[in-house]
């Protein structure tokens, strides 16, 4: 589901969007030096599941990646999701701890 879907930066909202069959995901952030607060996980019911979330959130880390940003999750569903894959846990920023 997700892989036919475009993942967008929106600078403007400072949220990265995704549209699934008319339903937008969203996580909001706050980018601060080299460093990007994820600070909110907004998935319609419509789409909701845990392989999605999944998914969604792998294809943002992903982007935050190449962008060589640090990420700090404030969001419980996003901390969540990094403790559960220890990849990513590595774009922390020297500190932090989840």
């Amino acid at each position: 589901m997700v892989d036919a879907a475009e993942l967008i930066d929106n600078d403007f909202l400072r949220q990265f969007e995704m549209k699934i069959d008319n339903h937008l995901a969203k996580i909001e952030y706050s980018l601060q030096e080299r460093k990007i607060f994820l600070t909110k996980l907004i998935i319609p019911e419509e789409i909701k599941s845990e392989d999605f979330s999944k998914e969604f959130l792998a294809t943002v880390f992903e982007q935050i990646e190449t962008r060589n940003l640090s990420v700090v999750p404030t969001s419980p569903e996003i901390a969540k999701f990094v403790r559960r894959n220890r990849k990513y846990k590595r774009m922390l920023p020297v500190g932090v701890r989840i």
